[in-house]
């Protein structure tokens, strides 16, 4: 039992809230068919003696179409499938996979809601002092690299039953790619997991695709057609495609090889431009690249979902909560176990991101009617007290955005429908957003609605009367938003709008914020150690900050995931797109430095913000003029000691408050 006292700091909860949480859940008879089945006992009350399904699971499981497991889980049962659900097993040995038995027609891996690796280690790559996905937010529940280690670990387990790799670890790993935590280029998951198919996007149609031909009687050698699927052909099976770099043979395109990107930073470069110009489902080619003697095709990406598809997947019968034998709540589920996702996908294209690599470009909407329904769902929860605390996704107001003309549209190549400028092309009416904003807040028993996803401010000014909206309704006192940087050179690496656009944005949120009556802030997150950054453009940031009056405590260190195009320039120096050299701070202390200078403002970062502008050539700004960004460290306008120490800016306590700092949760992109 887990106690008032022992309760996790991220329960929002009072604890006699949360003691009595648990003890309301264990008053109820339970029903064993409310989740998908976890132990033998839940598959017999349910009257099977095998499943078709086995999903192994990085997360701990939560019935809630937020995590992927159950959305692709709930997903299949809805289609007739026996689907069971291992979460976060033992990786010592095959026991804790086998308590159900093998699947009659395959296994499905996935790390979870977040790259393992992610999930583990931060910027500086210290470990985490906790995984959101876990119980508790206790560490060390999976391995590191989990779809490798439950890839191998399940083909002991099941020999002969199909591997089938997804979720966004697997996605955003498919391809050679380089690892920041290893500091070096890996091969494509695939053939390190030892799987026989990987799903790499949001993987509703493949999955399903996939399993009905098995169930039919294909075998996974003959299932090499499915869209948004990736395969591994044998020596002998792949050599009679023409392997002249990027020219296509009329339907396949040769990316260079995993030896050659890997000992070529310039093809390294090549090979993630040309990805990139393939992943618009209407025009994307097939690829190819070649591992050694074997080879990973990759078919074209997923057609994406229609609205109907949509709104099936949420209204899937998901009990909404975390499976009954978890002592201590799921952080990331208390979260967003009261929001609602209204769309996913993203035009944004932002290099840092793979949101874009992984849910893809084309937004898909859920209907309102959809979306009401799932707010009246909300109303039935025990815990539920009328507060939503985000109407979004990806990007709130793309919701129902797209292209003008579908033909337009499957032509495509541009990698981003808002940089350098929003295209004439796109559709960007608000109106379809407002009408579920205004629905939402008047459905009964509803008292306010957040909107705390990412709001793009370059499309949101183009609608004052959404700003209107947001400033007077789905606003709590703050909005978050993300400028990155004020330094153009930097926000063009990036593919983030100028910080003009920004500026806007603020001042028409300053204006409907007044008119409502309100006094309300936004906040700014900001980016530090960003390929192409140097010290001298974080230190004309921190001055602009200063300017502004702005103290960010929302303070990203650049962290080069799997995929993206900003992890490409970290890792070879050059921007991919131009093909020109860039800059990247790539020593720990360096992206220390930059990271001090944006809280310029706090004494436990004064130490490095001074090296920071000795190092940049700006003494000029250490001082106790107006213009300076940090006192002097001794003598005449030196903070005092004591005040220093009871801000945490003592040598040793600055040393732990930067070790907490170091331990958060990333912010998800």
């Amino acid at each position: 039992m887990l106690l008032a006292a022992d309760r996790p700091a991220t329960y929002s909860g009072s604890a006699v809230q949360f003691v009595q949480l648990r003890k309301n859940a264990r008053a109820r008879p339970r029903d064993l068919r409310t989740f998908l089945p976890t132990t033998r006992e839940e598959m017999e009350a349910r009257g099977w003696d095998s499943l078709d399904i086995l999903i192994v699971n990085g997360d701990a499981y939560v019935d809630h179409p937020a995590f992927g497991g159950a959305l692709i889980g709930r997903f299949l049962e809805a289609r007739g499938f026996r689907v069971g659900m291992i979460a976060q097993p033992s990786w010592q040995d095959t026991s804790d996979l086998l308590r159900m038995g093998p699947p009659r027609l395959m296994v499905g891996i996935t790390a979870g809601n977040l790259d393992s690796m992610l999930n583990k280690l931060t910027a500086q790559k210290k470990i985490r002092s906790e995984d959101q996905y876990s119980p508790g937010g206790e560490v060390g529940l999976r391995p590191n690299r989990a779809a490798i280690v439950y890839g191998n670990l399940c083909r002991q387990a099941f020999p002969g039953v199909p591997l089938i790799l997804g979720g966004i670890e697997a996605s955003l790993r498919r391809i050679a790619h380089y690892d920041y935590w290893a500091d070096q280029v890996r091969r494509s998951v695939l053939l390190d997991a030892k799987a026989d198919l990987l799903i790499f996007g949001m993987g509703e149609r493949a999955v399903w695709e996939v399993a009905e031909r098995l169930r039919k009687g294909e075998t996974i050698r003959d299932i090499r057609d499915v869209r948004g699927t990736a395969f591994s052909l044998r020596k002998g099976e792949w050599e009679h495609i023409e392997p002249s770099r990027y020219v296509t043979d009329g339907k396949t395109v040769i990316l260079p090889s995993y030896d050659e990107v890997k000992a070529d930073k310039q093809a390294f470069a090549e090979m993630s431009r040309a990805f990139q110009f393939e992943t618009n489902p209407g025009n994307a080619r097939p690829l190819l690249q070649p591992h050694g003697t074997e080879a990973v095709y990759f078919n074209p990406p997923a057609i994406p979902l229609d609205t109907p598809l949509m709104d099936e997947l949420y209204d899937l019968p998901f009990a909404r909560a975390a499976h009954w034998t978890y002592e201590a709540p799921i952080p990331a589920f208390e979260t967003v176990k009261h929001s609602i996702v209204t769309m996913r996908g993203c035009f944004g294209g932002c290099t840092f991101c793979s949101i874009t690599e992984h849910e893809g470009r084309v937004i898909q909407s859920r209907s309102a009617e959809s979306i009401l329904r799932e707010v009246r769902a909300l109303r039935r929860m025990d815990d539920f007290r009328g507060v939503i605390t985000d109407l979004g996704g990806p990007t709130a107001n793309m919701y129902q955005m797209r292209c003008k003309d579908e033909a337009i549209e499957n032509s495509c190549r541009r990698l981003s429908c808002v940089y350098p400028g929003v295209c004439e092309n796109l559709g960007t009416d608000h109106g379809p957003l407002l009408q579920i904003m205004k629905s939402v807040r008047e459905e009964a028993g509803v008292k306010k609605v957040f909107i705390a996803s990412g709001v793009r401010y370059d499309l949101a000014e183009r609608s004052p009367e959404f700003v209107r909206d947001l400033a007077r309704h789905h606003t709590g006192g703050q909005l978050s938003v993300a400028p990155e940087h004020s330094r153009k050179d930097v926000l063009d690496k990036m593919k983030k709008p100028g910080i003009e656009s920004y500026e806007r944005f603020v001042e028409q949120f300053r204006c409907a914020s007044d008119a409502a009556g309100k006094d309300q802030y936004l906040v700014p997150y900001f980016i530090s150690g960003h390929p192409g950054a140097t010290l001298r453009d974080m230190v004309d940031l921190a001055i602009y900050l200063k300017e502004h009056g702005m103290r960010p405590r929302q303070v990203q260190d650049f962290i080069p995931t799997p995929m993206s195009m900003a992890t490409c320039m970290y890792h070879t120096g050059i921007d991919p797109f131009t093909r020109e050299p860039v800059y990247t701070a790539h020593d720990m202390r360096d992206k220390r430095l930059q990271k001090a200078l944006l809280l310029y403002w706090d004494p436990a970062h004064h130490d490095e913000a001074r090296e920071a502008l000795l190092k940049a050539g700006r003494r000029d700004l250490i001082g106790t003029k107006p213009h300076c960004l940090v006192p002097p460290a001794s003598g005449k306008g030196a903070l005092p000691i004591h005040m220093r120490r009871a801000r945490g800016g003592s040598p040793a306590e600055a040393g732990k408050r930067k070790a907490r700092e170091g331990n958060r949760p990333a912010r998800p992109r």
